[in-house]
C-alpha cells in the first residue's frame, strides 16, 4: 500500500514538474523540457506541498524514475553510432580526437579554477564544468556523492551561455564563410514493422549493458552501460548489413527522459544546498566563458588547418548540448552530420572516462588530507 502510495504521489510530482518543461519548450529551446522541468522540480521540491509530500526519510522521488531517463538517453545517444558517424570519424578522426582532448583539458582546469576558487569541493567543481550535457552529468554526480544542486547549476548556466554565446557569432561568420567539406546527410527512413522489432533489440541489448555496466563498476550504468552496449550493437550491425539499422525511436522518447531525469534531480533539492554559492557562481560563469572561446579559438585553427568551414568547426566543437548545436547548424546549412558525431564522441568520452578520473582524483586528495591530519 505505502509502495502504491509513493508511486502515485512521484507520478503527481513528474506530471507537474513537466508543466514548467512545456512551458519552457514554448520558447523554441530545444533543451526546454529538461530546463523547465528541472526548475518547476526544485521549486517544489522547496515548497513541498501536502499533496506532494513522502515520507520525512524519502529523498525525492524513487531513482527508478532517473535510471529510466539514463537508460532511454543511453538508447538515443548509442544509436547515433552509425554508418555516417562512422564515416565521418575515419575521414578526420585525428583533428576530431586531438580537438576533443583539448576541450577535455580546458574543462578540468575550468573545473581545477573552480575548485581552487570558491568553497566547491573536487568532485563537485569537475562534475560542474565536465561537457557532458545537462541530461548526464547531474545524475553520474548524484551517484558518486557530488552536490548535484551546484553541478546542476553549472552546467544549466553553460548550456544557456554557449546557446546565447555561440549562434550569435556563427551567425557573424556565416556572412562571410569558409568553403567546406561535403559529408554525407543523414536520411530518415519511413516507419516499418521491422524498425519496431529493431527497437525491442536495442532495449534488451541496453539492459543487457547495464548489468555488464554494474559488473565493471561503470558510474550510472543505466545511462553509460546502455549507451556503450548499444553503440557497439548498432555500428557493427551497420557495418554488417551495409546500411544503418533504424529503430522506431519518436521523439517524445526523448522528451520522456529529459522530464524523467530533471525531475528526480529536482525532487533532491533542498534548500541547505544553496549556502555559501555567491563565489561559486561567480567562478563558475568566468570559468565557462574561458571555456567557450578557448574552443572557439580552437575551432577556428580546425577551420584553417582542415578545410572544415568555420561555423562548422565553432558548432562541432562548442561545449554545448547535441540538440542545440545540431539545430543551429541545419538552420545556418552547416554539416551537421559531422556537429552530431564530434557531439556524441565528446560526450560519450566524457561520461566513460571522467568520472573514473575524477573519482581516483578525489581519492587522492583525501588522502592527502588524511596524511596532513595525522602528521599534524
Amino acid at each position: 500500500m505505502k509502495r502504491n502510495s509513493t508511486f502515485f504521489r512521484s507520478v503527481w510530482f513528474i506530471t507537474i514538474s513537466s508543466l514548467g518543461g512545456f512551458l519552457l519548450s514554448l520558447t523554441g529551446l530545444t533543451i526546454g523540457w529538461m530546463i523547465g522541468t528541472f526548475l518547476a522540480a526544485a521549486l517544489l521540491s522547496f515548497l513541498r506541498p501536502s499533496l506532494l509530500r513522502g515520507e520525512a526519510n524519502q529523498k525525492g522521488v524513487p531513482k527508478y524514475w532517473l535510471f529510466i531517463g539514463q537508460c532511454i538517453l543511453g538508447i538515443e545517444l548509442g544509436q547515433k553510432i552509425n554508418l555516417s558517424f562512422l564515416h565521418i570519424f575515419k575521414e578526420f578522426w585525428l583533428t576530431i580526437i586531438l580537438m576533443l582532448l583539448l576541450s577535455i583539458f580546458f574543462s578540468l582546469l575550468s573545473g581545477f579554477l573552480l575548485w581552487k576558487y570558491s568553497k566547491t569541493d573536487m568532485l563537485t567543481s569537475f562534475f560542474g564544468t565536465a561537457p557532458g550535457g545537462l541530461s548526464a552529468m547531474p545524475g553520474i554526480a548524484e551517484e558518486v556523492g557530488a552536490n548535484t544542486a551546484v553541478v546542476s547549476i553549472i552546467q544549466t548556466m553553460r548550456v544557456f551561455l554557449v546557446i546565447l554565446i555561440i549562434p550569435i557569432i556563427v551567425s557573424l561568420c556565416a556572412s562571410n564563410p569558409v568553403e567546406h567539406v561535403t559529408l554525407p546527410a543523414q536520411t530518415v527512413s519511413p516507419f516499418e514493422f521491422e524498425h519496431l522489432l529493431w527497437t525491442l533489440v536495442l532495449v534488451g541489448i541496453a539492459y543487457t549493458g547495464y548489468h555488464l555496466g554494474k559488473y565493471l563498476k561503470f558510474p550510472a550504468p543505466w545511462l553509460i552501460g546502455s549507451m556503450v552496449a548499444v553503440a557497439v550493437v548498432q555500428a557493427f550491425g551497420s557495418l554488417y548489413i551495409g546500411h544503418d539499422m533504424v529503430s522506431w525511436w519518436p521523439h517524445v522518447v526523448i522528451t520522456l527522459s529529459q522530464i524523467f531525469i530533471a525531475a528526480s534531480i529536482g525532487s533532491r533539492f533542498h534548500k541547505s544546498m544553496f549556502i555559501g554559492l555567491k563565489q561559486t557562481i561567480i567562478v563558475a560563469f568566468l570559468s565557462t566563458i574561458g571555456l567557450i572561446f578557448s574552443m572557439i579559438m580552437c575551432a577556428i585553427f580546425v577551420s584553417k588547418v582542415t578545410g572544415i568551414s568555420l561555423i562548422t568547426a565553432i558548432l562541432a566543437f562548442a561545449p554545448g548540448g547535441i540538440a542545440e548545436m545540431t539545430t543551429t547548424s541545419v538552420v545556418l546549412n552547416a554539416d551537421s552530420t559531422f556537429v552530431i558525431a564530434v557531439q556524441v564522441l565528446r560526450i560519450m568520452i566524457v561520461c566513460v572516462i571522467l568520472p573514473p578520473f575524477f573519482r581516483l582524483l578525489n581519492y587522492w586528495e583525501h588522502k592527502k588530507h588524511l596524511s596532513s591530519q595525522a602528521s599534524a
